[in-house]
């Protein structure tokens, strides 16, 4: 849906946790756009209902008003060169409480400001297994690049080691 949402040169959208009725609470959302006007939900859909129809796998449902996602202001489109100088890439692991979202440990990232760090990305997310109930692993993969030179790996791995650190404390995660 983000990606879509991209795609249509729209502002970028919120999400919030909410509770839907048709929808498995711990695992919906609503959907906002950046005024805060809610036009939506998504979400797993609720195992009692999943049931009723014999569903063997889980059901992900949304719900959009798509004249009020059009109807918002347009995402303003800059060009920027191609990059002369390669990026380097580094995954991070990090055990999270589930109550920790995405949104927050993004925030987080960019709140640290780290030198050359481009992007970070959900690559995705683990629970069950060895890991405790009241948490989640969740993976990422920060882009670092400089548009002077190229970054050499001492350097990366120290603004790397710098910005995991800081979400450690940050989140009080474990690093896996």
């Amino acid at each position: 849906m983000e990606a879509a949402v991209d795609w249509m040169n729209t502002s970028p959208l919120g999400f919030a946790q909410a509770n839907v009725r048709h929808l498995r609470p711990g695992q919906t959302a609503s959907i906002k756009l950046a005024d805060g006007t809610d036009i939506g939900s998504i979400g797993r859909l609720a195992e009692q209902i999943a049931a009723s129809y014999k569903f063997r796998q889980p059901v992900y449902v949304l719900e959009l008003d798509l004249s009020a996602l059009l109807s918002g202001p347009a995402k303003a489109i800059q060009y920027s060169p191609l990059p002369r100088y390669p990026s380097v890439t580094r995954d991070i692991s990090l055990l999270v409480d589930r109550n920790v979202t995405l949104d927050e440990i993004f925030a987080g990232v960019n709140n640290q400001h780290v030198a050359e760090c481009r992007s970070v990305k959900l690559v995705g997310t683990f629970e069950g297994g060895n890991i405790p109930s009241s948490k989640r692993s969740v993976t990422l993969r920060l882009e670092y690049r400089s548009d002077e030179r190229t970054l050499r790996d001492e350097e990366v791995e120290a603004r790397h080691s710098g910005l995991t650190a800081a979400l450690l404390e940050t989140f009080a995660a474990e690093q896996r």
